[in-house]
């Protein structure tokens, strides 16, 4: 999940308190991601619990416990299956991300005056057309959100932000926005090429082990079916890690980070008459990564948060 922040000074200025629908989703979107997560673990655990009990049973001589076992493994599997059929929670864990990002993108654009959000527009068109783009944002997937209380469009911060100097709103934008966003990208591109390395790893000394257990099964009669239990093991290690996509995600978030520090120092030097179309750029560098992100996942784009090419027309 992405971070962001309402509270805190910056520059003495208030960081920018996130609209209601980005909260809602956001929300929504770590349920989903908790529920699946732990649905798939339990189907590929219990699985792997019925492989284990299975090879076992094939040498005891008193494997009706080991059967009950199996059983409820597999009835776990399937029961688990049916859940994930039944509720989706990835629809809500991919829908509540794309309504969170695309809103917060719209958000910041607003609140600092980028494009579509020109100060040139007074208070009114803008706010007019950023109802307007998140309700198209949330024509996929209002049905998934509890929202709350809080202002649902426009925050007090993010008005107080807007009729600010420019000083001020560059100085929290590139503070709270862009720094903020490119250093979460970086710590999560390193903690997933991590997990991806050690899972690789993993699944190379299970692969191994495999081969020995095998070579091992041939010179004796009733030896436990190891080769077995260990291809069960790596079949499922290979099935979380397609799950995680910790290589997918470590490629995406290095090129979001290395275009934010680009961005960063081009924001800290552009002239105002420049600053909209700068914060469209920023923006779109963010926007690629999280519909890099759904389509990896099988999901299309949530409407409303442009990119540069569709505004231009």
């Amino acid at each position: 999940m992405r971070p962001h922040r309402t509270n805190g000074l910056i520059g003495g200025e208030q960081a920018m308190e996130l609209p209601g629908v980005h909260d809602a989703a956001d929300q929504a979107s770590g349920t989903g991601q908790r529920t699946y997560l732990a649905l798939s673990a339990i189907r590929l655990i219990s699985l792997l619990v019925a492989a284990l009990a299975g090879a076992i049973a094939i040498i005891a001589s008193q494997g009706q416990w080991l059967g009950w076992i199996m059983l409820a493994a597999f009835f776990a599997a399937g029961v688990s299956e049916v859940l994930l059929i039944t509720l989706q929670p990835e629809r809500a864990w991919y829908a509540g991300r794309a309504i969170a990002e695309s809103t917060k993108t719209l958000a910041w654009r607003y609140a600092v005056g980028g494009e579509p959000f020109p100060l040139t527009l007074d208070d009114d068109q803008a706010g007019s057309l950023l109802r307007m783009r998140i309700s198209q944002v949330l024509d996929k997937g209002r049905d998934r959100l509890d929202l709350s209380s809080k202002p649902l469009v426009v925050t007090a911060s993010m008005k107080g932000l807007r009729s600010s100097s420019f000083d001020v709103r560059r100085e929290v934008y590139l503070a709270s926005r862009t720094k903020d966003q490119r250093e979460w990208y970086s710590s999560k591109a390193r903690s997933n090429a991590k997990w991806a390395t050690a899972g690789r790893y993993a699944l190379l000394v299970g692969e191994f082990g495999a081969v020995v257990a095998a070579a091992l099964a041939l010179q004796a009669d009733r030896l436990i079916d190891f080769a077995g239990i260990i291809a069960a093991l790596v079949a499922s290690g290979a099935a979380w890690l397609a799950i995680k996509q910790h290589s997918q995600l470590t490629s995406a978030y290095r090129v979001a980070a290395v275009e934010l520090a680009l961005q960063e120092e081009t924001l800290a030097a552009i002239v105002p008459e420049k600053w909209a179309q700068a914060v469209a750029d920023a923006e779109e560098a963010i926007s690629r990564e999280h519909t890099m992100w759904l389509a990896s996942r099988g999901n299309e784009r949530v409407p409303g948060a442009t990119t540069r090419a569709e505004e231009d027309g």
